[in-house]
């Protein structure tokens, strides 16, 4: 992964790439991305037992790795957590010279965009919510300079919405008389959200049509 993390960010100084998302391999702390000393802004999505070999076999664990990204003067945003891991991350946040964030799920998002099939589950509401939060953090703090008007419109976020597709994640497939549920779970909170997807999508579609084969395909 360190060569990787090397190989992207030398692309991105060659190309000239004005902004790059960095996701962090896993954990935070001593994560090979961790190097980045002046972010812009910095997130945490929901957390779960996962790398527990690497970050530790409790929450409050994993928060303190997860907490590492933090940097003095950029934002700290993150989805609302566990109490537990909460707490955490709030400690981390001002231990490294900043305060934690957690927006409000669906508070920034068009109320109209919030039925859309894009949103339909929470984990899409609370992760588009994040997501927002930080393209807001990042507009006010880089853009700032040259653009007067940096906010996001409410018809910008509701078309960004409607567009969005992520093959593999919560998509179906119809082939003839099988329609396939695929999603890309990889650790025991995706499966149960990834399996409650399954039950409650394959009921609404096995009432319009009875005769169709189900099938669902989860990769690991």
């Amino acid at each position: 992964m360190q060569f990787f993390a090397l190989l992207a960010f030398h692309t991105f100084i060659r190309e000239g790439v004005d902004a790059a998302i960095i996701e962090a391999h896993h954990g935070g702390e001593y994560d090979s991305t961790n190097f980045v000393e002046k972010p812009c802004v910095t997130a945490v999505t929901t957390l779960g037992l996962d790398h527990v070999k690497q970050l530790g076999s409790t929450i409050e664990s994993i928060a303190w790795h997860k907490g590492g990204i933090f940097k003095t003067g950029a934002a700290a945003i993150s989805a609302n957590q566990k109490v537990a891991a909460i707490e955490v991350l709030k400690e981390r946040a001002l231990a490294k010279g900043t305060y934690l964030q957690t927006p409000d799920v669906g508070n920034n998002i068009p109320s109209k965009s919030l039925q859309s099939v894009q949103l339909l589950r929470d984990v899409q509401r609370i992760n588009c919510t994040v997501a927002l939060a930080v393209a807001e953090s990042y507009l006010q703090k880089a853009a700032l300079k040259t653009i007067s008007d940096y906010g996001l419109k409410s018809s910008d976020i509701a078309q960004a919405i409607e567009n969005f597709s992520w093959a593999g994640r919560f998509q179906f497939v119809l082939n003839g008389q099988n329609q396939w549920y695929l999603d890309s779970a990889h650790n025991e909170m995706s499966v149960g959200v990834a399996a409650e997807w399954f039950i409650e999508a394959s009921k609404l579609r096995r009432l319009g049509t009875l005769n169709h084969l189900v099938l669902v395909l989860i990769i690991f």
